[in-house]
């Protein structure tokens, strides 16, 4: 879809928007395991199940849109491993070298969200791992219990003091109150941090969408957490035949001028409809979407329009579940194991990116790249491409445990030239290209 055709079907639906706001108050603006084997062509490679691939595509569509908490985890993104189609990505980031852990802390951003005074960290702890499908090797999980609780010191000793998290409609069952005893038992201070959590519309509340049902599921996490106020609430629409998400979106506006939250912001909207309610009012700063080397779906439409309108793109899915690691040099296809939600979740996006044969070449170049400024891990290439991109304020890195810690701050030790990212593109180009915008393959569209 070009850019063209996006901003002829985003103004056909100004006129709706309109008389929506004529009858309201005047608002202020400002400025099924899937598994991937090898192929002999890279053009041809797709993941692979016991049945077809048409049928594995299908299964990953039903069984992210079957269920609200598979819906909203794919909101922070669906494929394999580590996007999500809800939200997060899991990081298998090993720190580089012992070195890394007397390296500076993460940097905040450079601004504010748009609309806000929440700056956050440059990187963000995903807390999707913390929802109950991530235990992934027992040795090495903390994603439960008192020692989850505890990771979060880590993080925060590490300048990571941005915490994304939702409810269990969005598949991250008890993470918002995992990050309230956090804060209770003094791991992290309220002041010293920012929370980011979802407003997960995916029922009936779609067809009759209220000021007071928004107020309660805000109120709802304000308990979990322990907390008077959220720095930024993210909401995730199922049904886009269902209008109210416009309504929505002006209800949240009206709780961050009443001091409830301070930022409103999205989660796998496409930018369509992310133009709907930028032009019906709503103070948008930000859509979590996946993006990464795998999926560079939101740089055809949806990073131009951010661009030109001050909204942040907050990426889940930046090392695809782990995929997109050094554990992965040595790995052949057929030899690579789904053991986490993550994974399965990210195995079929690396079909549509060209295959695994074409995976092989990215990762080499990545680890080229890392060797070039001295050891880097593939993790960290990978994330450091994603977040120089100038419509990125911060990328969202999921963790089953606090081991990576030291390996996030490597990620501002260096920086990509223009050999780097010259190199990089090449392999990019070679694989296969999107034709659609961020979140549309989910929802029943061509990638």
């Amino acid at each position: 879809m070009a850019m063209a055709s996006s901003a002829l079907s985003i103004g056909v639906c100004r006129p709706a928007v309109a008389r929506r706001r004529e009858v309201r108050q005047p608002r202020r603006r400002a400025a099924s395991i899937v598994v991937v084997r090898a192929s002999s062509s890279s053009s041809d490679a797709r993941p692979s199940a016991s049945s077809s691939s048409a049928e594995a595509t299908a299964l990953s569509r039903r069984g992210l849109l079957s269920s609200a908490a598979m819906a909203a985890a794919t909101a922070a993104a669906v494929p394999i491993d580590g996007g999500s189609v809800p939200f997060a990505v899991p990081a298998a980031f090993a720190a580089n070298d012992a070195s890394a852990t007397s390296l500076a802390m993460v940097p905040a951003a450079k601004g504010a969200l748009k609309f806000s005074g929440v700056v956050p960290s440059q990187v963000i702890k995903g807390c999707w791992q913390l929802g109950g499908g991530h235990r992934g090797d027992p040795a090495s999980d903390r994603t439960s219990g008192a020692s989850a609780v505890e990771d979060f010191k880590a993080f925060y000793e590490a300048g990571i003091t941005t915490f994304d998290t939702g409810p269990e409609a969005c598949g991250y069952g008890p993470s918002e109150m995992i990050i309230g005893e956090a804060l209770k038992s003094g791991a992290v201070r309220r002041q010293d941090v920012q929370i980011f959590t979802k407003l997960c519309c995916v029922g009936r509340e779609q067809t009759n969408m209220t000021r007071e049902w928004v107020k309660q599921r805000i109120d709802l996490p304000c308990r979990r957490l322990g907390v008077e106020s959220i720095d930024l609430v993210q909401m995730y629409w199922n049904d886009y035949s269902l209008k109210g998400y416009v309504d929505a979106a002006l209800f949240l506006t009206d709780l961050k001028a009443a001091g409830k939250i301070k930022a409103v912001g999205l989660t796998n909207f496409d930018t369509k409809h992310v133009a709907e309610m930028v032009d019906a009012g709503a103070e948008i700063a930000t859509n979590q979407i996946q993006y990464s080397l795998l999926d560079r779906r939101p740089e055809k439409i949806m990073v131009p329009y951010f661009r030109a309108n001050g909204i942040g793109l907050l990426p889940y899915g930046v090392v695809a579940g782990g995929l997109l690691t050094d554990k992965f040099l040595t790995v052949k296809g057929e030899d690579v194991t789904l053991d986490t939600s993550s994974k399965r979740k990210y195995s079929s996006v690396l079909g549509y990116a060209g295959g695994y044969r074409w995976f092989e070449t990215l990762l080499g170049e990545l680890k080229r790249v890392g060797d070039k400024h001295g050891g880097v891990s593939v993790a960290n290439v990978a994330a450091r491409w994603v977040l120089d991109n100038d419509v990125v304020p911060a990328v969202i890195l999921g963790a089953r445990n606090a081991e990576h810690v030291g390996d996030h701050k490597a990620l501002f030790a260096f920086d990509l030239d223009a050999e780097d990212m010259t190199s990089i593109r090449a392999v990019l180009d070679a694989g296969k290209q999107p034709t659609n915008d961020s979140y549309q393959w989910e929802r029943g569209q061509p990638w």
